[in-house]
């Protein structure tokens, strides 16, 4: 407690690390009450079975990302989705498009202009969603509870769609925004850490109905829910492991002399994360898992209704056989576009550095991607288990809000962003020579967890 207090007070006394936390507190504060304003014409008294439909399945996980706003019917209501929906497109893109490849290697430029085009394509993703997400809306509230109704008529008035559609798409570029100042003028990783926000504001509620579900005569009582706490935290310790694992490979750096001084000659370690590809194969796999939800809509095919009817059920043991092979699967194939034994190869190569033992070049490449494969399997049965682990508790009772928070992409994203942000904030304390966080000073950060690259 003592260490604490005092690394407190080393924040505080460097100037430039207490603005950033500070700026970032404000940013984050002006996110959290952007997501109760509710939209123009919307009775928020009446959103009591949109909430209700937010509970569990897609849409509470969509929710959850939104801190809330997709329930409140918020100007924030889609979030920050969209912008990660087109981060997702624009990285595969870079993988099999020439065009994307060579703006990769132009450095500085090339870069803004992927975050230009990345920006284009959340407007289309928003302006394509938000229409979905005010039909949906529609049908969960009464007439009454939108003002902008014809008289005559029993669906919103035109005005009201195209307005709606024009304030939901501001609202996730204004909250792409803040997550930009917060990643220049805070602590960094500002997307990031406004899903981290929006999933850790829904704990407390999912927190308190598990308790008062556990108090009644039929929820176990006390004692349960202390297990239920004492599991979640065991489930966060093997995130801790699963983010930060990591294989080290040794690199010698051969001698060599320039004029009087003398270069290289020394031994390095090359860490290889046991989960590269980060939270990425969920996302991936959750996104082919809604397409029998979505067939279904457009066939009137016994057979394919009880298809979906099966990968409708998110606790039932068919869609979580199928989810955790598909997160397996997809592990392997970010893993194979995001770590380039081929590149790593070549540019110790450049820089003198050879693996001992192993001879540079393809053999060196050939050993790094065996290294891989034999730590992605691991890395990619761990990461299933924790994506299906809010199936497993349901299974014992746990709520489905509070089942979220055992496993998935929401426990993951916290503790990885928890870890980076730390991270963030010894770096300043160790650059300006005071004790870091913890007695060795050293904490692992997230960066292959990054689901914006």
């Amino acid at each position: 407690m003592k260490r604490f207090i005092q690394t407190l007070k080393n924040i505080y006394r460097i100037e430039d690390l207490r603005i950033r936390i500070i700026n970032t507190l404000g940013f984050i504060l002006i996110y959290r009450l952007g997501s109760y304003v509710v939209l123009p014409g919307v009775d928020p008294s009446q959103l009591a079975e949109l909430q209700a439909q937010t509970q569990e399945g897609i849409l509470g996980l969509l929710n959850m990302f939104s801190g809330g706003a997709f329930s409140n019917a918020s100007i924030f209501a889609l979030g920050i989705m969209p912008y990660i929906s087109a981060s997702i497109v624009v990285q595969l893109l870079s993988v099999a498009v020439p065009y994307f490849q060579k703006l990769q290697k132009e450095g500085e430029s090339g870069r803004k202009k992927i975050n230009q085009i990345t920006r284009y394509l959340t407007v289309l993703i928003t302006g394509a969603q938000a229409p979905a997400y005010l039909a949906n809306l529609v049908t969960q509230l009464p007439p009454e509870a939108i003002s902008p109704f014809d008289p005559m008529a029993t669906s919103p008035t035109t005005f009201f769609m195209i307005s709606s559609v024009i304030i939901l798409v501001s609202g996730t570029m204004f909250v792409m925004w803040l997550g930009e100042r917060i990643t220049e003028k805070g602590i960094g990783n500002g997307i990031s850490l406004l899903i981290m926000i929006g999933i850790i504001a829904q704990l407390p509620f999912a927190l308190f109905a598990e308790f008062i579900a556990r108090m009644e005569e039929q929820g176990g009582g006390l004692v349960v829910f202390l297990a239920e706490i004492v599991v979640l935290m065991c489930v966060i310790v093997l995130c801790i492991i699963l983010v930060q694992g990591t294989r080290r490979i040794p690199v010698q750096f051969a001698k060599r002399v320039v004029g009087n001084k003398q270069y290289g000659g020394v031994r390095q370690y090359i860490p290889l994360k046991v989960n590269a590809a980060g939270v990425m194969p969920i996302i991936f796999a959750q996104a082919i898992m809604f397409v029998p939800i979505t067939l279904v809509g457009f066939a009137d095919s016994e057979a394919l209704t009880g298809v979906a009817a099966v990968f409708s059920n998110f606790h039932g043991f068919w869609y979580n056989f199928v989810f955790a092979i598909l997160i397996i699967l997809f592990t392997y194939f970010y893993t194979a576009i995001t770590v380039n034994p081929t590149q790593m190869a070549e540019d110790m190569k450049k820089n003198g550095g050879f693996i001992p033992g192993v001879k540079p070049g393809k053999r060196t490449s050939e050993f790094i991607d065996n290294i891989m494969s034999k730590i992605t399997l691991p890395g990619s049965l761990f990461l299933a288990f924790v994506a299906v682990m809010p199936a497993i508790v349901s299974q014992f009772g746990v709520t489905g809000q509070f089942a979220q928070f055992f496993g998935g992409t929401s426990l993951l994203i916290m503790v990885g962003v928890v870890l980076d942000t730390l991270q963030q904030i010894e770096s300043h304390l160790l650059m300006r020579h005071y004790d870091g966080l913890t007695k060795s000073g050293r904490i692992k950060g997230r960066r292959a967890m990054s689901m914006t690259g």
